[in-house]
């Protein structure tokens, strides 16, 4: 192996992760990519097994009219953050840094309102590792 690859040394990710709460420890943040007709809601909490709560967290947003990447990005500028974005079809991109959750809150996760997608990529790692050895992203153990 010439070098390491970029899962590990740059991100990880979990590729269903509606309504999964993901830690923000050894990352600067994370990037939702979310498809569906939908409305995806950020969240926050201190613990795995905490409550989450609405968090306005997401202060631009690109969006995708195609899934395939026939499209191009739409970039929604700075806005006042809001908790959440609301797509008919296509993609919406959002990025959460760590630096937006609130005291005490290590963990966040978006909700879907019906069947919509998400997938996160936790991003610019703090600790790099080989994909073996990565920290595990959803579970009390995380």
């Amino acid at each position: 192996m010439a070098g390491m690859e970029q899962l590990g040394r740059v991100w990880n990710v979990v590729p269903i992760a509606a309504g999964v709460l993901i830690p923000v420890k050894d990352t600067s943040g994370i990037t939702f990519v979310c498809t569906g007709d939908d409305t995806f809601t950020v969240k926050s909490a201190a613990t795995y097994n905490g409550s989450p709560t609405a968090l306005a967290a997401i202060g631009r947003y690109y969006s995708n009219t195609a899934v395939n990447g026939s499209a191009a990005w739409t970039d929604s500028g700075d806005i006042t953050p809001v908790n959440n974005v609301a797509i008919a079809s296509g993609t919406v991109v959002f990025y959460v840094d760590e630096s937006d959750l609130p005291a005490g809150a290590e963990y966040v996760e978006v909700t879907v309102a019906a069947s919509g997608l998400v997938t996160a990529i936790v991003g610019d790692l703090k600790v790099q590792r080989t994909p073996a050895n990565l920290r595990v992203l959803s579970g009390s153990t995380s």
